[in-house]
């Protein structure tokens, strides 16, 4: 089996490269509907939704450089171009929503796709031994179920 310079099997490191950039490409999409529902959210609940979802698009920002960085150091190249990530994206796009609960419905579903895309990528960098994707998408993972937890609580569901 022929390895990169990090150790990394090449032929796997490459499928993982084309995943991560299907979980940026779906970043980018989740980012642009929370900044939307930041910039439209209505009601009595504004003040404290609205203060929400910028963290929430200001956390999502974050990740989306360390998923392009990833891509970069196992060797491939971040998508960069809207066209792109339409292509590549796995979730729901969001347009003209400003009642608070589709919002937040919107949210956890968005979270719940990235989560599968994630678990994906958890299962094919552990076999390829890439601790670096696959410690990543744990913590992602990880985040983003309490996220989930707390949406739902919010919007008084069940998990």
């Amino acid at each position: 089996m022929k390895t990169n310079i990090l150790g990394l099997p090449i032929k796997e490191t490459e499928e993982i490269s084309n995943d991560l950039n299907i979980l940026l490409s779906s970043f980018q999409v989740y980012y642009q509907n929370l900044r939307g529902i930041h910039w439209n959210i209505r009601g009595k609940r504004f003040f404290d939704l609205h203060v929400k979802f910028e963290e929430l698009y200001n956390d999502a920002q974050l990740k989306i450089d360390m998923i392009a960085e990833r891509v970069l150091t196992i060797g491939g190249r971040p998508l960069h171009t809207f066209e792109d990530y339409i292509k590549n994206n796995k979730l729901k796009v969001g347009k003209n929503i400003s009642v608070d609960e589709e919002a937040v419905h919107l949210i956890v579903t968005s979270l719940s796709d990235l989560l599968k895309i994630e678990r994906e990528l958890l299962a094919k960098s552990a076999d390829a031994n890439d601790e670096g994707t696959n410690s990543m998408m744990s913590d992602f993972i990880k985040e983003q179920e309490k996220t989930i937890w707390m949406m739902k609580a919010w919007l008084e569901e069940k998990i």
